[in-house]
């Protein structure tokens, strides 16, 4: 049975995630998006012509959304295809027709067609984006097609800006383009669109004749084909990587030419950046820089160092991507790393160092040319001048006191195995001279392991093999016994210390992706800006010492005052004192950063005489902010992987914030959704139950006053005035109901708390209601001895008078009304309860909402308020409220207040 060799096994980690990301992809449907440059390439004809293909071959396609455009040739597509009417919405007098996601959803097709990604929908939407929508279809098993220009990707907005002068407001993240399962290109020349255009077969003559004097001209068109195709080739590029690593391909595929160069503190390293850079933009490829920090760079001088930053960042500034590596070995951390990203061709130096130290070990150009299978490798020649060592000489990091300890070590090891003489055989003295030379390397390092090697070899010879106190050799066995003596010694010091700084390298690693979870952690934890300012300031300078300051944007895009600082170094007790200073010029390299979505000052391409660095915070749809960062020493930020930890941690608070600010704006948009509901529904309610009242009045008065007086009697007379008072006194309950409503939520009302006993209450209420409830007739069950109860009289009475009377105004005449009242649980528990037809199902949480009014009869009036009344008063005693279907038929409603009073009541 075959299996794949060790260097071809998956990576357990990955392919845990692949299966995880195939698991939660096998629920979704799939997305398929028809690509191109720009309008009129074919897009939606294109969809829908493999939407009839799809039909034919029986699948359920549904028309969610096509926009035509007067197109005679895509409407003739759109016959006979089942199509979903769209959704009406008002909007500023205007109705606009949009996508029904909700009719979609009901329909449930195999199939949805979704024209235009990238739309804003109009208010009243569900979402304020298309993609969304599509997104919403997809988490529910509908597979989409849908159409995409390559104007509208988030990452190309300011390239696009800058090629045709027009700014694309609708845009989308490039994830969702990225998401996508399929993209089909859709093409065209430049000339047979204009062509087109010119025929009227994109847009009306006037559109067309502005369109072609604007955005369609060749220039453009040419520009934006070659960023369609270039998104296009990424994407197929990205498909092949993951199909590399899904099948665990290792060998490079020159389907696409990629560029890696290997710089060190060479002085030849920039000329190989350049040279780089002119290879990768004749072949329009992309390329890497990476550096690779073996044990023996570990301990460069820092001029060396420096001479690297310098480099990667030239290399960055030419358009690299820049990787700092760590390994033992060059070639093989340089091979691994290129095939990882399916590099075609690797550049380095030619080495000049002497042939004869190729003798005893091969240079980086012979191992990389032995090892690199499919890669091409360039060697660049030194000019004049730059043929210096590869790399200086490292200074000595243990200093002399390890070389000391490494003698002490031995001299410990001996008297050790001087008293094992006579009880152990001389074996086990070689063993403890290895455990000694063990520890030295696991303590020390290397140089002082292999100094503590040759003296145990030699301290071993001189004291236990004879003659003793001799270093002549008796038996040539003991010969092969040092050979193998020393080799274990230093074979196993060379070990430890490179755990050692394996270890050391895992820690770092450890601590930044220990920053990041950190990070994320409390991000998805806080809910205010100022807190996740806070926390970002705090997690960005716990790697970079220095300052820290967010400075946020006002209603007007400009930048702030710092809303958070944050200081480390030696005088951090004493930051909470001291603000973070952001002069009149800082602040304007800020605004610069925060208007353009790049980084601007120390150490960047823009205004780097500054004393910080300024990083905006780029979410997904806007810039948040800007985070000002001024290092104690500017040199932390010429480090790639600080400066890459930096900005992910940058990123993930933009999204942060970003998050905040949209539930801040949708929880806005909800209140001003349910005010406007409300003021609709009051509106409604105010034409409605005020118009029946004021007709009878009206009515009443008009009779009164045009009526010779001998046309009426007494009691005609009287009859009008009644009507006049019945109705004058509706009208006003209908407004105190409003007023004492918004007392109530304002918490404008102070309690008049008396000790009452509730069935003189219950009786005054009775006497008062004795005309509305002349035809239901009411049975109390009140126990015996009910205890007084805290409360304000006139609230309770109110909300007793609105339960009957909403028992009167909603019950059948005749219907039988049971009120009782009893102690449970140190509450007095009052219940209403009729035998009429009872609460709608679902109803009982929303008949206590405003302006809620149940079945309605046509003779029933009210705004719906009273029992919303009846909920603020129950509640501000401190008591709960509640209402359900009775057994047997009818409502119950069932009122709990408190016997003792309690502080937050009071």
């Amino acid at each position: 049975m075959s299996s794949l060799p060790p260097e071809r096994r998956p990576d357990p980690d990955a392919l845990l995630a692949r299966v995880q990301r195939d698991e939660s992809r096998a629920h979704r449907g799939r997305l398929k998006i028809f690509f191109g440059a720009t309008a009129g390439v074919g897009k939606t004809y294109a969809m829908l012509e493999d939407a009839r293909r799809q039909r034919a071959d029986g699948i359920d396609v549904v028309v969610g959304y096509v926009e035509p455009h007067g197109r005679p040739e895509t409407e003739a597509l759109l016959l006979g295809l089942p199509t979903l009417a769209p959704m009406q919405l008002e909007h500023r007098g205007v109705t606009l027709a949009e996508f029904d996601l909700d009719a979609t959803l009901a329909r449930r097709p195999q199939l949805a067609l979704v024209d235009e990604l990238a739309h804003s929908n109009h208010p009243g939407a569900r979402h304020p984006k298309r993609w969304q929508d599509v997104d919403e279809l997809l988490d529910a098993g509908i597979d989409v097609y849908t159409t995409l220009n390559v104007q509208h990707l988030e990452s190309l907005h300011d390239i696009v800006a800058q090629i045709t002068g027009v700014d694309v407001r609708e845009t989308l993240p490039d994830r969702v383009f990225a998401g996508a399962d399929e993209v089909e290109l859709v093409d065209l020349p430049p000339d047979d669109l204009l062509e087109r255009l010119a025929d009227g077969k994109v847009y009306v003559p006037e559109q067309a004749r502005l369109a072609a004097e604007r955005f369609f001209r060749k220039g453009n068109l040419i520009a934006l084909r070659q960023l369609a195709l270039r998104a296009t080739a990424d994407r197929v590029d990205a498909a092949m990587r993951e199909y590399r690593e899904r099948h665990a391909i290792s060998e490079t595929w020159a389907a696409s030419d990629r560029v890696l160069v290997c710089v060190g503190p060479d002085l030849l390293s920039p000329r190989l950046v350049r040279s780089a850079s002119r290879m990768a933009a004749a072949s329009h490829s992309q390329w890497l820089a990476a550096y690779v920090e073996t044990p023996r760079l570990v301990r460069l001088p820092q001029a060396a160092r420096d001479r690297i930053l310098q480099t990667l960042k030239l290399a960055e500034q030419l358009g690299a991507e820049t990787a700092n590596l760590s390994g033992e070995d060059v070639a093989a951390t340089l091979l691994e790393f290129a095939r990882v990203h399916n590099v075609s061709r690797i550049i380095v130096g030619k080495p000049v160092r002497g042939r004869w130290r190729d003798r005893f070990r091969r240079s980086l150009v012979d191992e990389l040319i032995r090892h690199s299978g499919a890669i091409d490798v360039y060697v660049i020649t030194a000019e004049p001048g730059e043929e210096s060592p590869v790399a200086p000489r490292p200074r000595r990091s243990n200093g002399w006191p390890a070389y000391f300890a490494a003698l002490a070590v031995t001299l410990l090891a001996t008297a050790i195995g001087m008293a094992m003489t006579g009880y152990f055989a001389r074996t086990n003295v070689v063993m403890i001279y290895l455990l000694g030379t063990v520890f030295v390397a696991a303590r020390f390092g290397r140089g002082p392991s292999t100094l503590a090697a040759v003296l145990s070899v030699a301290t071993f010879d001189f004291l236990f093999v004879p003659p003793e106190f001799s270093f002549a050799v008796s038996d040539t066995e003991f010969l092969i016994t040092f050979g193998v003596m020393l080799t274990t010694a230093l074979l196993i010091s060379n070990l430890a210390a490179r755990g050692k700084r394996q270890a050391s390298v895992a820690r770092q690693r450890e601590r930044r992706a220990a920053e990041l979870y950190a990070l994320s952690r409390e991000l998805a934890r806080r809910r205010s800006l100022d807190e996740l300012a806070r926390f970002l300031c705090r997690h960005v300078l716990a790697s970079v010492d220095g300052e820290a300051a967010v400075l946020l944007p006002d209603a007007e895009g400009r930048i702030q005052d710092p809303v958070h600082f944050c200081h480390r170094g030696a005088e951090a007790a004493a930051a909470s004192a001291v603000r973070y200073p952001v002069p009149g010029n800082d602040l304007g390299i800020a605004q610069w950063a925060y208007d353009h979505r790049r980084k601007a000052g120390l150490e960047t391409d823009t205004l780097a005489s500054a004393s910080a660095i300024y990083l905006p915070l780029n979410a997904l749809e806007r810039c948040i902010g800007v985070l000002g960062l001024r290092p104690s020493d500017p040199r932390q930020l010429q480090v790639p992987e600080q400066m890459h930890l930096v900005e992910a941690l940058v990123n993930q608070a933009a999204v942060a914030m970003e998050r905040v600010q949209l539930a801040a704006a949708a929880q806005e948009a909800r209140v001003r959704v349910e005010s406007e509901r409300v003021r609709n529904v009051l509106l409604s309610a105010i034409s409605h139950d005020f118009r029946t009242p004021l007709a009878t009045i009206i009515g009443a008065a008009s009779t009164l006053r045009d009526s010779a007086p001998a046309l009426l009697d007494e009691r005609q007379r009287h009859e009008l005035l009644d009507t006049l008072l019945h109705e004058a006194a509706r009208m006003n309950r209908l407004i105190g109901d409003l007023l004492d409503l918004t007392r109530l939520s304002e918490g404008r009302i102070e309690l008049k708390r008396d000790w009452i006993a509730l069935d003189e209450l219950i009786g005054a209420v009775l006497a008062r209601l004795r005309e509305p409830l002349a035809a239901h007739p009411v049975t109390l069950h009140l126990a015996d001895e009910l205890p007084l109860v805290p409360c304000d009289e006139v609230m309770i009475e109110q909300v007793l008078s609105n339960l009957l009377e909403n028992v009167a105004r909603h019950t059948p005449a005749g219907t039988a009304v049971e009120l009782s009242a009893r102690v449970a649980d140190d509450t007095l528990e009052v219940i209403v309860r009729d035998h009429g037809p009872g609460l709608p199902p679902g109803d009982e949480e929303r008949v206590f909402e405003k302006f809620h009014q149940g079945r309605r009869e046509a003779a029933q009036s009210g705004f719906g308020l009273g029992l919303a009344i009846c909920k603020a008063i129950v509640e501000a005693h401190g008591g709960s409220i509640a209402a359900a279907s009775a057994p047997g038929g009818g409502a119950e409603f069932r009122v709990r207040l408190p016997l003792a009073v309690a502080e937050a009541a009071a």
